[in-house]
């Protein structure tokens, strides 16, 4: 992922050390959330944005990820909110129903209050791929999802 930071660092056309980001963690698959917040946070800091411009809120877990962007959106000084969550498949549809209705909310968050609110969720079928996703092999979605917001901040008219 550090090469995307780079091409972003050397593309970038606004100050992103004047713009506040809000990160919206669910607490549920914590060992998850935790690292895909750090990935998030450090992007965000590679990419020149203040530690004081950077506010974290936890949720429960990840379905109340769109109240809590909601929430941080609607704040005037907010510039972009980067939700991250996890769920894992299980038996039931229940992954399902969280997957649909978290994904619906976050898009109608971001059109609500035409902001970026940045869809920064692991949907995986095991723990495994989950872990590949959040520092693992795969890099860090967090991460991905910082590059994300300054990326929409940028086209933002």
């Amino acid at each position: 992922m550090a090469g995307i930071l780079k091409t972003v660092l050397g593309k970038s056309k606004i100050n992103l050390s004047k713009k506040k980001f809000a990160i919206v963690v669910a607490e549920w698959n914590e060992d998850i959330t935790e690292t895909l917040y750090q990935g998030a946070f450090d992007g965000l800091i590679q990419l020149g944005v203040k530690r004081t411009n950077i506010i974290r809120k936890n949720v429960p877990g990840t379905f109340e990820l769109t109240l809590g962007a909601l929430w941080m959106a609607e704040k005037k000084e907010i510039d972009a909110v980067i939700c991250l969550g996890c769920v894992i498949q299980g038996d039931t549809p229940h992954f399902d129903y969280i997957c649909q209705g978290v994904t619906y909310g976050i898009t109608e968050v971001s059109i609500k209050t035409r902001k970026p609110v940045i869809f920064g969720v692991l949907t995986t079928l095991n723990k495994k791929q989950a872990l590949e996703r959040a520092g693992g092999k795969l890099g860090n979605k967090g991460e991905e999802a910082a590059v994300t917001a300054a990326k929409m901040l940028e086209i933002k008219p």
